[in-house]
């Protein structure tokens, strides 16, 4: 069996809107820095909540707005100044992945002179880090209930994830209703990137099976594939908004890790929106279905027909690889006929100029050695395959 550690700190507090937050903020320091992106936060009333319950509480907020999708390290810097400028003591992230990514970063930043960028890369350890806080706004990244985050440095047009213990939220509130006015597109997207977590990393592996956690990944499957098209069509439906925030948080929060393996279209998509800067669940629903063609063979096929059968309902009484094939299909139908999102590259206006130091990047140390070793010939086939809807191999 795989070796494994699982520590989950982060206090949820589950569908009762901020109530309560003055009083934890309250707990970690008297002076807060509230990191938020644009302004529907503002527009929808939920910034003002949070606001408000922190007066209350007799707490200092200072307010950063302006957080980008993909966010980037000299903004982690600008906030870690920030808050040391002001005597901060508590991190709050008002938003969805993007958000609270950065407001990690921001907390441990501010406690070291280093740049961001050093303790990204791990150039510079992360040592102790401020206490942070999350308001979830959309249920994608599973940020709110992990020690992990993803931060962009676009001059140099690198996109890195790091898992640290340090940034592990203290307390989360996930209020289904925080999720009412997403669009349908973010919905879609958020839905992709909850599916990426549990196909990328965990249940598309060739570790040793573990029946429980792998019944566990096709539930939380099954619940985003039934979930997400109601919140698309009927977005004030509190059921599926509480249904995929809670999938959104366990799809990543360590309890999956005994079947953990290499994030390979990950690794293919931050090199996409370090680029290019598109939301990163649509680079995945572009990716995902082109990676398991790349990497169906005799070997993976019993598990890409697993994954039909379980999580779509297909015929479990076909071939292996007709059944893997099918499910590939089913799971292309879902992405971009049920949700809606852009089948190729070329649609969103990507082509093949930088496709070279992607591949190169997404490779770099011998390969990503997941479901299927890739080299960096592979990653650029992958890429290929993207740009037309039915690229061959």
């Amino acid at each position: 069996m795989t070796q494994f550690t699982l520590q989950c700190d982060t206090k949820v507090i589950f569908g009762q809107g901020v109530r309560g937050l003055g009083r934890e903020a309250s707990a970690l320091g008297g002076r807060v820095l509230v990191c938020y992106g644009g302004g529907s936060v503002a527009r929808n009333g939920i910034l003002g909540a949070v606001l408000g319950e922190l007066k209350e509480a007799g707490v200092s907020a200072i307010e950063f707005p302006g957080i980008e999708p993909n966010p980037r390290h000299t903004t982690v810097n600008r906030g870690a100044a920030l808050c040391r400028e002001e005597g901060v003591g508590a991190v709050i992230a008002v938003g969805g992945g993007s958000v609270i990514d950065c407001a990690k970063l921001i907390a441990a930043a501010a406690c070291c002179e280093e740049d961001a960028w050093d303790l990204v890369t791990r150039r510079a350890p992360i040592e102790r880090a401020l206490p942070v806080l999350t308001v979830l706004t959309i249920a994608a990244t599973g940020s709110e209930m992990d020690a992990g985050a993803v931060i962009t440095n676009w001059e140099t047009h690198e996109k890195y994830g790091i898992f640290d213990a340090h940034l592990q939220p203290r307390v989360s509130f996930l209020e289904p209703r925080f999720t009412y006015t997403v669009s349908p597109f973010q919905t879609a997207c958020g839905a992709a990137d909850i599916l990426s977590h549990v196909i990328d990393k965990y249940y598309f592996t060739l570790n040793e099976k573990l029946a429980f956690a792998e019944g566990v990944m096709e539930t939380l499957m099954r619940t985003v594939v039934k979930f997400a098209p109601i919140a698309m069509r009927e977005p004030e439906n509190y059921e599926a908004r509480a249904n995929l925030m809670w999938a959104a948080s366990w799809a990543l929060n360590g309890f999956l890790s005994p079947r953990a393996g290499a994030t390979s279209c990950h690794a293919m998509e931050h090199e996409l929106s370090a680029y290019y800067d598109i939301a990163h669940g649509l680079g995945l629903a572009i990716l995902m279905p082109r990676w398991l063609r790349y990497c169906c063979d005799e070997k993976r096929a019993p598990q890409i027909k697993q994954f039909g059968v379980n999580v779509f309902g297909l015929d479990a009484s076909t071939s292996d690889m007709v059944g893997a094939n099918a499910a590939i299909e089913a799971f292309e139908s879902f992405l971009y006929e049920t949700l809606g999102l852009s089948r190729t590259l070329s649609e969103i206006g990507i082509g093949e100029e930088h496709f070279c130091e992607m591949a190169k990047n997404a490779a770099r140390g011998g390969g990503i050695d997941g479901f299927k070793l890739l080299t960096e010939e592979d990653v650029m086939a992958i890429y290929r395959m993207c740009l037309l809807p039915d690229a061959p191999l």
